[in-house]
């Protein structure tokens, strides 16, 4: 994997969107125009590239991301004829596997974001938006589904522009809506492409726009060069004296390229994938708008050793700097470790630092992915996702750098379970292989957590949502032979205080030689949401030591983890350190430790607790006729209608339900509407529950 093609020409990019908005069908059309494959397969017939897993053939959905590289070279405009490579990672819809989007973003340069254009911006297209936005990622907008009765490209436009706030610069317009659908119009060469559908869209036809639709066309070109005339300075005079008339396309092309790369714009296609109309023209827009590893700034992290701000350039000959997105086990090679190298060159065999865990590691063998198959390589240089083999130390989110020059980049946000799943077996064998199974999986999925049941001893599966548990006690069953029996899912609950308190803990523990004594005066009161805990120490004149100080919030950190009633954890908190007292012989951090978890837990049982439990943002489409059972299935489950929103002959419904309410609702909805409705569900934030409610929940659990 030498540098064959310039890092100028290589493009990392994501597929993301809302679940059945067309991103597997179109990762598909991209493989086989771009020749990496010969023949599309198609997600009913559980027969994709991309989705390779057992589950996501059978289930017919995105579970886990994959990777594949192709290369495309424009067929006119910028960049003609120049072979780019295209290292693509196609991610799941579903929120329950945000995971895989998040750390998919976090290593990728561009992102095309798809859209049913039937629907427009749906709640998931929404999750995915706000990602890319964290990680300043670039990315083009594609309205597909344009043969699909009750499709409305103008709508689906202003919903970008409305629901998430986007720039959008069209680019293209449908020819034809539904099943008059034909082709794309492109308004920046004036062209109309009519596609052949016996080629399976290959051969195409670039005629001129039609005259019944060349008024709209020039009209909204003007507007187009206007816009980028307006973001691009060097065009802007000559705009306003000689109109749009004199900036050429090339021009166009290039202040569309630079607003997309400044994140003040996103171009917007369409067509669609499943009737393979549009594709090519978005594999030339990829090209053309995203940003290749070489446009972007320097990576940016912190000196492993003194903690300084430091960058890594995306060069071959820099230091050795690459980030670790994705950990999976494959059943030939053992565990593979996904990673982006950002700068330097990694090679087969070489010896590395991880930074994260100050570990040193040794790749062993180093392969280009094409979703489950494997081609060995023997280096990867800057800018290349490859996965390692012989990594043991490494997990999702860590740092592998030159030993020479350690660096730490920003890890990975990871979301927290909100649902929780008993699971127990029948058979020591089979608890062995639980055992073995959960650590595998908890390490290729950094959103799954696993914990034991103080009480009865049961193992507990913890998860984003149903369909995530689900999903694993599937793979428990089918890759590791584990015969198990699951209780019904159960609500993540989380607690804080109601009230605030001031306590004294003293400890002092004698046993003949040297004992253990700390004094610590603690002020606890209840913090603003997803805050965590606010430590903040108040002592004066050096009454504690600050290597104890740290101790007394290591205590308290810990406190909240265990939780004060029935191993809850504590959220959103403000401590005070206020006072305190050592002894010159008997003082030491583990007596402040367990100082601070004490007085910590007696300040919150005299402050009293308040349950908090998980609320969802529930998005329902229905049909017109059923309007009133959606709303009676959302209200029936303490939910809350936020609002209402028409869309052709069928209305979504925006709610807010405690996740407690909601477990089998979705079958539930169905079975009301004739099976016609269908809602999604994300999480939105923990809220305190009403006081009366409290008992009869928890004797649900």
């Amino acid at each position: 994997m030498s540098r064959d093609i310039p890092l100028e020409r290589v493009r990392n990019l994501g597929i993301m969107a809302h679940i059945d908005a067309g991103k597997t069908t179109l990762s598909e059309r991209i493989l086989y125009y771009t020749g990496r494959i010969h023949q599309m397969g198609e997600v009913h017939h559980g027969t994709t590239r991309l989705d390779h897993h057992p589950l996501e053939q059978k289930k017919g959905i995105t579970i886990m991301s994959a990777a594949t590289t192709a290369h495309w070279a424009p067929t006119r405009g910028l960049y003609e004829g120049q072979n780019h490579r295209l290292q693509l990672i196609d991610t799941p819809g579903h929120v329950d596997f945000t995971v895989e989007v998040e750390r998919s973003l976090r290593v990728l340069d561009g992102a095309v974001a798809v859209f049913d254009a039937a629907h427009g911006v749906e709640p998931q297209s929404e999750t995915v938006w706000r990602q890319a936005d964290r990680y300043g990622v670039p990315r083009l907008a594609f309205i597909n589904k344009m043969d699909k009765v009750g499709a409305d490209f103008e709508r689906s436009v202003e919903s970008l522009v409305t629901r998430l706030h986007a720039p959008v610069l069209v680019l293209q317009l449908p020819y034809g809506e539904g099943v008059e659908h034909r082709g794309v119009i492109d308004l920046i060469h004036r062209r109309a492409y009519v596609f052949d559908e016996r080629s399976h869209g290959r051969k195409y036809v670039a005629a001129e726009v039609p005259s019944e639709l060349r008024d709209a066309v020039e009209m909204r070109r003007e507007r187009l060069v206007e816009r980028c005339a307006e973001l691009d300075p060097t065009l802007t005079d000559r705009y306003l004296e000689s109109g749009a008339s004199s900036i050429t396309t090339d021009e166009i092309e290039r202040a569309i390229r630079r607003a997309t790369l400044a994140l003040q714009a996103v171009p917007v296609l369409c067509g669609s994938a499943f009737k393979n109309k549009g594709v090519q023209m978005l594999l030339d827009a990829v090209v053309k708008y995203l940003p290749s590893p070489a446009d972007l700034r320097p990576v940016q992290g912190t000196d492993a050793r003194t903690g300084a701000a430091i960058e890594r350039p995306g060069r071959d000959d820099a230091p050795l700097c690459a980030l670790a997105f994705k950990l999976v086990n494959d059943r030939n090679a053992g565990a593979l470790t996904f990673l982006r190298v950002y700068s330097g060159t990694l090679r087969a065999g070489m010896a590395v630092v991880n930074a994260s865990r100050d570990r040193r590691e040794r790749v062993g063998r180093l392969v280009r992915m094409h979703a489950d198959e494997q081609e060995e390589v023997t280096e990867a240089p800057a800018g290349s996702i490859v996965a390692a083999i012989g990594l043991r130390e490494t997990r999702t989110g860590d740092t592998l750098c030159d030993p020479r020059s350690p660096v730490l980049l920003q890890s990975i946000t990871v979301p927290e379970p909100v649902v929780t799943l008993a699971v127990e077996t029948r058979d020591a064998a089979n608890s062995e292989r639980l055992a073995t199974g959960l650590a595998r999986l908890c390490l290729e999925d950094p959103s799954l957590a696993v914990a034991t049941d103080e009480e009865t001893g049961q193992t507990l599966l913890k998860g984003v949502g149903e369909l995530h548990l689900e999903i694993v006690l599937d793979r428990l069953r089918t890759e590791y032979k584990v015969e198990a029996r699951a209780g019904r899912p159960r609500v993540a609950w989380r607690e804080t205080l109601g009230g605030s308190a001031t306590v004294t803990w003293r400890h002092s523990v004698q046993s003949g030689g040297p004992g253990q004594f700390a004094v610590v005066v603690v002020e606890v009161a209840p913090g603003e949401r997803d805050t965590g805990l606010v430590f903040s120490d108040e002592t004066r004149g050096g009454v504690i030591p600050r290597e104890f100080v740290q101790s007394v919030e290591r205590g308290i950190r810990a406190a909240m983890e265990r939780g004060i009633r029935n191993g809850r954890p504590v959220v959103d908190v403000r401590v005070k350190l206020i006072d305190g007292a050592t002894h010159p012989v008997d003082s030491n951090a583990v007596a402040f430790e367990i100082a601070g978890s004490r007085a910590f837990q007696e300040a919150a049982r005299q402050a009293g607790m308040v349950l908090l439990e998980p609320v969802m943002a529930v998005e329902v489409t229905t049909p017109d006729e059923f309007l009133g059972e959606s709303l009676a299935s959302v209200q029936s489950r303490r939910g809350h209608v936020r609002g209402m929103t028409a869309q052709r002959g069928a209305q979504v419904i925006e709610a807010e339900v405690p996740l407690a309410s909601l477990f089998g609702y979705v079958g539930d909805l169905r079975s009301r509407t004739q099976g016609r409705a269908g809602a999604t569900l994300r999480f939105a934030r923990y809220e305190r529950v009403p006081a009366r409610l409290e008992g009869e929940l928890l004797a649900d659990e």
